[in-house]
């Protein structure tokens, strides 16, 4: 990815991304009935494409797929002094009715007043202080903290990293809405993944 940006050629590997994303998750809702969503990173450098707000809307508007079934991830060191008109951005992006998640939270050097003016929908806890539930108090205090923020801001929240069932009982218990990590599943080519709603479909048929 860093040669890719370095290279520029993030740009058309983004547009490509995005648009097997949104025709891969049409013809498995449509094709399993489930209400599956799916996210999609955003390089820096892609957000400062002057075209972007375009080829997402292309990208909805050819796969058919439900604007509001689209989460547009932006890392949170990603801030308007590297890309000025960043807030603009991610709100007509919003405003085609998806959804900004901030990715990799608690690594940046974000402030709280940034993030107040910020449009997400969904806040992402970094793995690096998942993975310490359990082991470090502090970091324990940092993921309360984190859901408690994310929710006064009327924002989900989503850990990443999620390995054993310790992790997965503390953030219940702490009221996070959505995981995910090996203790559900490791990451799958779309190959596979589709093999793995099939085997699902077949086993609920036989019940």
């Amino acid at each position: 990815i860093p040669l890719a940006e370095e290279t520029g050629l993030i740009i058309p590997i983004g547009e490509w991304v995005l648009r097997a994303a949104c025709f891969d998750t049409v013809r498995w809702q449509q094709e399993f009935n489930l209400p599956l969503r799916v996210s999609v990173n955003l390089s820096a450098l892609q957000i400062k494409q002057p075209n972007l707000i375009e080829v997402v809307k292309n990208a909805l508007v050819d796969s058919g797929l439900d604007p509001e079934t689209l989460d547009m991830e932006v890392t949170e060191s990603i801030n308007i002094k590297t890309i000025p008109n960043l807030i603009e951005i991610l709100t007509q992006i919003r405003e085609l009715g998806c959804k900004i998640s901030i990715d990799d939270f608690g690594t940046g050097q974000s402030s709280l007043d940034y993030l107040k003016h910020f449009p997400a929908d969904r806040i992402k806890i970094d793995q690096t202080f998942v993975r310490n539930i359990g082991i470090d108090p502090t970091d324990e205090a940092i993921v309360r903290a984190t859901i408690d923020m994310a929710h006064n801001m009327h924002c989900e929240v989503i850990a990443e990293g999620v390995e054993i069932e310790d992790h997965l009982r503390f953030l219940r218990e702490n009221d996070c809405e959505e995981m995910q990590g090996f203790l559900f599943c490791r990451p799958l080519p779309a190959a596979t993944f589709e093999n793995l709603l099939s085997e699902r479909a077949r086993l609920l048929a036989g019940e």
